[in-house]
C-alpha cells in the first residue's frame, strides 16, 4: 500500500519538474511578445522602414540621450561619439558609436538597445542600426558604427526627452561554438 503510494507522488512530483522546466523555456518567449505589447524594458523592434508619406513636425523638437555601457568583462572603449541630438519627429536622423578592441585578441560583440521612457520604445525606428549586427574586431582594431532613426511624429505631447542606451555584450565564445558545430 505504502509503494503505490510513494510511486504515485513520485509520478507527481516528476510531473512537476517537467512542467517547471517546459514554463522556463517558455518564460524567454513570453517575455517577448509581453515586452512587444507593451514597450516594458525598454525593448526596441527591429529594422524600420520608413514609408513616402512620413510628415515631419517642425513644430516640435525632442531631445536624445545616448548612452553606452560595456557588459561585465566586455575590454572595449564604447562611446557615442555625441551625447544628445535634438530631432523633430518624422525626420531621419544618423549618429555614429564608436567601438575599439583594446583586449588582446579578436572579439565578436553585439549591442542590445534598450529606451527609456520605456513606453517610448514603441515611437523610435532605427532604419540603420549597428545593434542588427555582431561586431567582429581584432586586437586594437576600432570601428565607427552608423544609426539612423526616426522618432515617431504621433509621439505623446509630454515625452521631451529619450534616453538610447546601448549595453555591449562579448559574445565570441557563442561565435565559435556556432562555427565548431558547423559541418
Amino acid at each position: 500500500m505504502q509503494t503505490a503510494q510513494n510511486r504515485k507522488t513520485i509520478t507527481k512530483l516528476i510531473g512537476v519538474v517537467i512542467g517547471m522546466f517546459a514554463f522556463g523555456f517558455a518564460l524567454v518567449p513570453l517575455y517577448d511578445v509581453f515586452c512587444e505589447i507593451t514597450g516594458a524594458n525598454g525593448k526596441t523592434a527591429g529594422q524600420y522602414v520608413s514609408s513616402s508619406g512620413d510628415a515631419v513636425d517642425q513644430n516640435r523638437e525632442i531631445t536624445i540621450q545616448f548612452l553606452t555601457n560595456n557588459n561585465a568583462g566586455m575590454p572595449w572603449e564604447f562611446r557615442p561619439t555625441v551625447r544628445t541630438l535634438k530631432v523633430h519627429p518624422g525626420e531621419l536622423n544618423s549618429t555614429e558609436f564608436f567601438a575599439r578592441n583594446i583586449s588582446g585578441k579578436t572579439m565578436t560583440a553585439q549591442a542590445v538597445p534598450s529606451v527609456t521612457p520605456f513606453y517610448a520604445a514603441e515611437y523610435l525606428h532605427k532604419t540603420e542600426c549597428f545593434c542588427f549586427e555582431q561586431q567582429q574586431l581584432a586586437r586594437g582594431e576600432g570601428l565607427d558604427m552608423p544609426l539612423r532613426f526616426i522618432i515617431d511624429a504621433n509621439i505623446p505631447a509630454e515625452i521631451k526627452t529619450l534616453t538610447l542606451s546601448y549595453t555591449l555584450f562579448d559574445i565570441t565564445g557563442e561565435v565559435e561554438e556556432t562555427l565548431a558545430l558547423r559541418p
